[in-house]
């Protein structure tokens, strides 16, 4: 496979095709009519998801630094370069960004009835702006796609929403608006520093990583960028947007926001936060602060989501506490901890977006998704609790699951320098538990009594298309995490060694003034 993917010079365009198609597809699906739009979204949507899966054999996994690099002037004068890269981070991201979006789409063929072209020409220019987010290597244009993602998904939630839906979509939008300017400010002082050493602006990232910043310096620019990604994950107490468009989105919305959107807050904590201010990033104040924010997500949100009626407002507040899971092995600040958030991520994107899924089918055949409305339904569709069943497990982290494997990384890194968080975090584990097995119970298990659930049909071959996949990777991840492993270890380290060497060097230079003054005042003497 690999020989073929050099034939085909396929490191030199994939990168710019998996962003470009997309948008590409938005003008076929306005051209194409009402009734096939979806058609020709889907299919275009599993072309770019078929190019992606070649990144797995051409990315080489023993380099920990940016691969199939390239880089075009675009705005000479501010320094701005269209840039794009890929590492072990970056790489399941792009991957499980096109694979939700093909999910999504065709997820939405009985859902979406009415304004079907707008709606998936919206559906890939989400999919081209979170995979631009996840390639760019050039600051300005993170931050241009940064800011594309909210426009698509502003009207998704908006025009095909839920009776809330005008309100939760202004919230998602004025939450992670307001958060990226501080970042914009935040890109702007580092390009300005950067002119003052070099001469002239750049907005690229390689270069950014050299220009010296002062501790306090860096603890103002480490404030503005995590505030900005951390409503984007979100972070207690920044999470209240969250629940509100998870319930108004449509389904598909619903998805590629815990599968993918979420992501890009924590991809902004390992590929900028870490590696750019690595002096604030290990400040004991502000490790101490985020591991606390993170766990109090972790087991508010768990009680919180323990006591809700609507199934899918359960499932929306469980994002949030799994999302605590990957800021707590970021800021563990070890290999373990930042190998085990990147797997959760993987997890929660592909086990979450399952569980939207399938309240999404049970809505559509129910019109409900209240608890209480529900009992039995595994006697009428027994594939349909079968995945749910599966798609349940991994959520709470049962082992052999896709959800184990993060968490269990997660605790272990966390546990080397924080063990008390640590513990305090698996309480979520045991949460989780708590929520979700009951609400299994009585959506599938209790006494089969309305007459409207023995009618419920169980899932057609579409359905069944959809969600294998999503089932089967969540196995294929608990038992052989192996290979994902393998190729994100030297780009975890990477990060890990940045943030280890600023400690040496500020180290070295505090030992160098002791003995410069201890110079002088041998001197005077």
């Amino acid at each position: 496979m690999t020989a073929l993917l050099d034939s085909i010079g396929y490191s030199g365009w994939v990168l710019h095709t998996l962003i470009w198609m997309p948008i590409l597809g938005i003008g076929l699906v306005l051209w194409a009519d009402e009734q096939r739009a979806k058609y020709v979204a889907f299919w275009w949507s599993a072309v770019v998801l078929i190019l992606s899966l070649g990144l797995w054999w051409a990315f080489d996994p023993t380099v920990g630094g940016i691969q199939m690099e390239s880089a075009t002037p675009w705005i000479k004068s501010w320094g701005v370069s269209y840039a794009l890269g890929i590492d072990g981070i970056s790489l399941f991201m792009v991957m499980l960004t096109t694979f939700s979006a093909s999910i999504s789409i065709l997820a939405s063929f009985n859902y979406i009835q009415n304004r079907q072209r707008p709606f998936y020409a919206l559906m890939l220019m989400l999919e081209a702006g979170v995979v631009g987010v996840f390639l760019a290597t050039d600051l300005f244009l993170f931050y241009v796609f940064f800011e594309l993602t909210l426009v698509p998904m502003y009207f998704i939630v908006g025009i095909w929403g839920g009776a809330r839906r005008i309100y939760a979509a202004i919230k998602f939008f004025l939450y992670t608006a307001l958060g990226s300017l501080l970042m914009l400010v935040g890109i702007l002082y580092l390009v300005y520093r950067a002119k003052t050493l070099l001469g002239a602006p750049t907005f690229a990232y390689a270069e950014l990583l050299q220009v010296p910043l002062s501790g306090t310096e860096q603890l103002w620019l480490f404030g503005a960028f995590a505030l900005a990604f951390s409503v984007k994950i979100p972070v207690f107490p920044l999470h209240t947007w969250l629940p509100d468009a998870h319930v108004e989105a449509p389904t598909s919305g619903s998805v590629i926001l815990a599968a993918v959107l979420l992501k890009i807050g924590t991809y902004g904590f390992l590929r900028f936060l870490l590696p750019l201010f690595p002096v604030a990033a290990q400040h004991p104040v502000v490790v101490n602060t985020m591991l606390v924010l993170a766990v109090i997500g972790i087991i508010y949100t768990a009680c919180v989501a323990a006591v809700q009626s609507d199934a899918k407002k359960l499932v929306a507040y469980t994002s949030v506490a799994h999302m605590g899971f990957v800021v707590l092995g970021i800021f563990a600040l070890n290999v373990n901890g930042l190998q085990g958030g990147l797997v959760v991520m993987i997890s929660h994107g592909i086990s979450t977006g399952a569980l939207f899924l399938l309240l999404g089918m049970l809505s559509e055949r129910r019109h409900t998704r209240e608890i209480e409305e529900f009992g039995g339904i595994a006697r009428v569709a027994p594939w349909f609790a079968t995945a749910f069943v599966v798609t349940a497990l991994a959520s709470i982290g049962l082992p052999g699951t896709s959800g184990f494997v993060g968490e269990f990384l997660v605790l272990l890194g966390a546990f080397e320098d924080h063990k008390g968080l640590a513990l305090t975090a698996t309480l979520g584990v045991i949460l989780s538990a708590y929520y979700m097995l009951p609400m299994v119970q009585r959506i599938f298990f209790n006494p089969l009594e309305k007459q409207e659930n023995r009618e419920i049909r169980d899932l057609s071959k579409r359905e069944i298309v959809i969600l294998a996949p999503l089932c089967a990777l969540m196995i294929w991840i608990g038992w052989n995490p192996t290979p994902l492993l393998e190729r994100m270890e030297p780009s975890v380290r990477a990060v890990i060694e940045r943030v280890e060497g600023a400690t040496i060097e500020a180290r070295a230079r505090v030992e160098d003034e002791v003995n410069e003054g201890q110079i002088v005042d041998d001197g005077q003497e």
